[in-house]
């Protein structure tokens, strides 16, 4: 799923719920630079696996609501610039909700 968005720059909704990802080990740069984008919910999301998630959501910068609920980064190694980009409102938000995610995810 590395880059499958990446650079979708007009998109503003996308329904991701029937996606299977229980065997994806690669999610970096998925939504990166959706700066249209301004809710995704990513919460029937199996990341269980998922070592890698570098700029997920970099430069989405109208991402308002971001449901990551059952988001397991327990075997993410890379999670780089995750929410750079972002605005500081849902990072905090992020920060706040999800105490997993590593610092380097963020701005800093």
């Amino acid at each position: 799923m590395d880059a499958m968005f990446y650079y979708c720059s007009s998109l503003k909704e996308i329904n991701v719920s029937n996606f299977n990802t229980h065997k994806v080990i690669n999610m970096s740069y998925m939504f990166y630079r959706c700066y249209e984008l301004n809710e995704l919910n990513l919460s029937n999301f199996n990341t269980n696996n998922v070592i890698d998630m570098d700029y997920m959501f970099s430069d989405c910068s109208s991402l308002t609501e971001l449901n990551l609920s059952n988001f397991n980064t327990n075997k993410a190694e890379f999670m780089r610039n995750m929410f750079s980009g972002c605005s500081s409102q849902l990072q905090n938000k992020i920060k706040a909700q999800y105490k997993n995610i590593k610092k380097y995810a963020f701005d800093n």
